[in-house]
């Protein structure tokens, strides 16, 4: 099954239902679900949600982001169908290129019209109709309309395949359309518009991710304290609680998130590292010790864990191990400040062994 052994990571509330049920529903078949990117995230997920709550500048930052990852970016919709929550689209044989040729759209407006769903296949191959949809939408673009504007008003009617029978055009920021008989908007006026389904904890979450960019580390704590009781299955909620927590200096109370986060998520490769980092600083040495190395474990590639586990032995006077750590982190990074410390740090072990052997 798709979701089997993924680890989603969700950015923004899916317009279908609360994150918590998607949660429960990749839970059973063998993933993981964050509401957030982490280190361990194969796939990240763009909820449709953002379109009403974001300007498309920062939409546009979070897909880069997403990108850099190195994760594969998935429509709501197609996160829904890998679920088996929404039935698979039909058969289709047209690349990406070819409807690039075909439309004339640009590629990176495709792109981003494709990931929040605005055509009948959220990725190649895609349909006949996809084309159509594709030509309809690059003439709007042709005509001032911005790809936010265009993914914002199609979902406002229903099903998109059902646009390739109207004519679209642009108006002052909407997508109208036009039929026989009127002219109108494409915000619901024709169509009864879909439910929403609220979701408290989606409220309270997106309203500590304002605070903390704002570092208003303790209003933001409360709310993301407020939004992990809401959802006990959520192990981002508690994990950002521990980092504002941090910021305010209460390690008792960032240790507590962290092992709150850790129970939800055993495999969340940051929570182990930062709660490493508390320990430490709280002067549980043994315990950092065992925190740094299992995220070094989960993830042979995080340069930090390695670079920390190399500064936590050489403090703790283990300078043959803190060698074999740097050692080990100048593979992964030979040229930031920290490799250059992490030099200093060996040539300095070196010099003492050596004096020491001597």
């Amino acid at each position: 099954m798709p979701a089997s052994g993924q680890s989603y990571g969700v950015v923004g509330a899916l317009k279908a239902f609360p994150l918590r049920l998607a949660a429960k529903r990749v839970a059973a078949l063998g993933g993981r679900l964050h509401r957030s990117i982490t280190r361990g995230t194969t796939t990240v997920v763009f909820g449709r949600t953002l379109l009403s709550r974001l300007s498309e500048g920062e939409i546009e930052h979070r897909v880069e982001v997403a990108r850099d990852s190195q994760a594969i970016l998935l429509s709501e919709n197609g996160f829904l169908r890998a679920l088996g929550s929404l039935p698979n689209t039909a058969p289709a044989n047209i690349s990406r290129q070819a409807l690039l040729e075909q439309s004339r759209l640009d590629g990176d407006a495709l792109d981003l019209l494709a990931l929040f769903d605005a055509f009948e296949h959220h990725a190649e191959p895609f349909s006949f109709r996809d084309v159509i949809l594709a030509k309809k939408y690059a003439g709007l673009v042709a005509t001032g309309a911005s790809w936010g504007a265009i993914a914002r008003s199609v979902h406002q009617i229903g099903p998109v395949g059902s646009l390739t029978a109207l004519t679209l055009q642009t108006g002052a920021d909407k997508i109208l359309a036009r039929d026989t008989h009127s002219l109108a908007e494409l915000d619901g006026q024709r169509l009864l518009a879909l439910p929403e389904i609220a979701d408290e904890a989606e409220d309270y979450f997106g309203l500590a991710e304002n605070a903390e960019a704002a570092e208003l580390f303790a209003e933001a704590a409360t709310l993301y304290e407020h939004c992990s009781s809401i959802d006990s299955s959520d192990a981002t909620a508690p994990f950002n609680l521990g980092n504002c927590l941090r910021k305010l200096d209460d390690l008792s109370g960032a240790a507590l998130a962290y092992v709150t986060a850790l129970k939800r998520d055993p495999l969340f490769i940051e929570a182990w590292f930062n709660y490493g980092g508390v320990l430490r600083d709280m002067g549980r040495i043994d315990a950092a010790r065992q925190h740094l190395a299992r995220a070094a474990e989960l993830d042979p590639a995080y340069a930090d864990a390695i670079y920390n586990l190399g500064a936590l032995e050489y403090d703790a006077g283990d300078l043959a191990s803190a060698r074999d750590w740097w050692r080990k982190y100048l593979v992964l990074d030979d040229s930031s400040d920290w490799a250059r410390r992490a030099r200093a740090g060996i040539g300095l072990a070196n010099r003492v062994i050596h004096r020491t052997a001597g």
